[in-house]
């Protein structure tokens, strides 16, 4: 019993030390913002979670953007918004209430019609309030999506500048890119609005260099543009989601680039709007778990996500979530001596229970983190089914593999878990085991196909599995061989695919991005386990 104790207190040992230290915060610059100074301005969308643009006849309460407003003025001079329908009507209003000033903005699509009420709603705004509006964004992205030729929205810029008064300015917002390419354009606006989104970069920017890359683009626009004022109409950093590329989301990310950016602009004297104020669940819908994690300010609570200058974790439930791994670790040995037991097994070899403590070690490291993501990055009927099925099979395959190399089970087969006449002669636990295969299989076939064939907004759900994969590959590590067994071809077919995916997305998603690296070398373990079951026993 020593060394099953030992190698028990040795796993957990690294449980709590790699999650302590992932819990350790992060370092932060020090505070851009003197006492009592405010954000030049942010972006403001009034969805809160359950509310979308594309909820038909959703009229945002005003009572909810007088409460964001409120929230907002304690830390901004300035908001920018992006339309005037939906309730949007009552924002100078309520910016007047609360001293805030407005970039109005006119979301402009391919219907001409409701280009009209837009535009329309927006003059009048900016008639009736040239106190609070200061600017109209005449489109947002809108070159970008393709929506609208250059030279038809200089028409409708030109149709706003007639009737808004002097006092109000006028411009258009896009990517920098697409400002470059319709550089026309700019004889249309009082000023420049471009968004400069390292992390949405053709080219990823890794957030340790973004700061520098948004001072080259703002520098290189201002040659390009000379004589005209830019507006950083959108820059910023989302605080969850999958990596592009070097570019991580995370809470100290988005922290520490926020903060350098407002220094960046302190110093260079440039003028900046930060994406955004509130988190906007929606966004995920069409980009994934990063588009609804770009605020700041947490869509729930409604609070900071981080405080100006002080360090941030980017897990603050470390301790919960090693607590969780200790007492899964200690269920998986728990596991593999039940197993002994009840098959009445001999001893267990060293090799056992290395491999056991294998399990234990990869399963108490990821689960809590599987607990922690699963809610963040479910979306839809289908992807909280495919959450909820990571984390039972992120349980159930571990404890199931440890019992079964405690009990010296042999290898199984994917074709048993379909045919039950191929079951003669194998245990409860041989069953159980066949059959977490086969699912973790299906599993595994869907989140690899989602990556290689449509892998931009996906998240790598390797916190999901490692657990499975890693369980599988212990046991059949040190699992005998089922002898005499023949037609294994699921096994090789699938652990080709397997092998095809996890080089491509370890390729595709470059170097760099280690999520990418995790999931494409957990692909190729899981290909290597099932040529372990497609081959061992084989008669010739």
């Amino acid at each position: 019993m020593r060394l099953p104790l030992a190698l028990a207190a040795i796993v957990g040992v690294a449980i709590v030390a790699v999650w302590a230290w992932l819990g350790h915060p992060v370092p932060a610059p020090v505070s851009p913002l003197t006492a009592g100074e405010k954000l030049p301005c942010v972006s403001y969308a009034p969805f809160r979670p359950g509310q979308s643009p594309f909820n038909a006849g959703l009229v945002i309460p005003a009572w909810q953007i007088d409460d964001d407003f409120e929230r907002l003025a304690k830390i901004t001079q300035c908001v920018r918004t992006y339309s005037t329908e939906m309730g949007l009507h009552v924002v100078p209003e309520l910016a007047r209430k609360h001293g805030l000033t407005v970039l109005q903005g006119i979301w402009i699509g391919r219907d001409p019609a409701n280009n009209r009420v837009e535009i329309d709603a927006a003059v009048k705004a900016a008639q009736e309030n040239p106190d609070v509006i200061k600017t109209v964004i005449v489109g947002n992205e809108v070159l970008l999506r393709g929506e609208q030729s250059a030279v038809d929205l200089a028409a409708l810029i030109k149709d706003v500048r007639a009737k808004v008064p002097e006092s109000v300015q006028v411009t258009y917002a896009d990517v920098w890119e697409f400002w470059e390419r319709n550089r026309d354009l700019a004889n249309s606006v009082d000023f420049v609005t471009v968004h400069i989104l390292p992390f949405w970069e053709d080219l990823p920017v890794a957030a340790e260099k973004s700061v520098a890359h948004l001072d080259e683009i703002r520098q290189h626009v201002g040659k390009v543009f000379a004589g005209k004022d830019i507006l950083i109409g959108e820059t910023g950093w989302p605080s969850e989601g999958r990596m592009r590329e070097g570019a991580l989301p995370s809470p100290s990310n988005q922290a520490n680039v926020i903060q350098q950016l407002l220094a960046l602009a302190k110093e260079k004297n440039y003028r900046l709007n930060v994406i955004e104020a509130f988190d906007q669940p929606w966004k995920r819908a069409s980009e994934g778990t990063v588009g609804g994690h770009w605020g700041f300010l947490d869509a729930y609570s409604r609070d900071f996500k981080f405080a100006w200058g002080q360090p941030v974790s980017d897990h603050p439930g470390w301790i919960w979530q090693a607590l969780v791994g200790l007492a899964f670790a200690s269920g998986i040995f728990g596991a593999a001596a039940y197993g002994r037991r009840r098959a009445g097994a001999d001893v267990l070899e060293t090799r056992h229970w290395l491999a056991v403590s294998g399990i234990a070690l990869f399963t108490g490291l990821m689960y809590g983190r599987l607990i922690a993501t699963v809610p963040v990055e479910s979306l839809g009927v289908g992807g909280w089914i495919r959450g909820i099925v990571l984390l039972v099979l992120a349980l159930a395959v571990p404890l199931a593999c440890a019992a079964a190399i405690g009990a010296r089970a042999r290898l199984v087969t994917l074709a048993a878990a379909l045919n039950p006449a191929l079951l003669t002669g194998w245990t409860v636990l041989e069953r159980v085991v066949a059959f977490l295969l086969a699912a973790s299989v299906v599993l595994a076939v869907q989140i690899a196909f989602g990556l290689v064939f449509d892998p931009r907004y996906k998240d790598f759900q390797f916190a999901g599995l490692t657990p499975i994969i890693a369980a599988f590959a212990f046991y059949a590590a040190v699992a005998p061989a089922r002898p005499g067994v023949t037609g294994r071809q699921a096994e090789a077919l699938a652990a080709a695919i397997f092998l095809g995916s996890g080089l491509y997305i370890a390729i595709n998603e470059t170097f760099a991005n280690w999520q990418g690296l995790w999931t494409g070398a957990l692909l190729v373990v899981l290909s290597l386990t099932l040529w372990r079951l497609a081959t061992a026993g084989r008669t010739r």
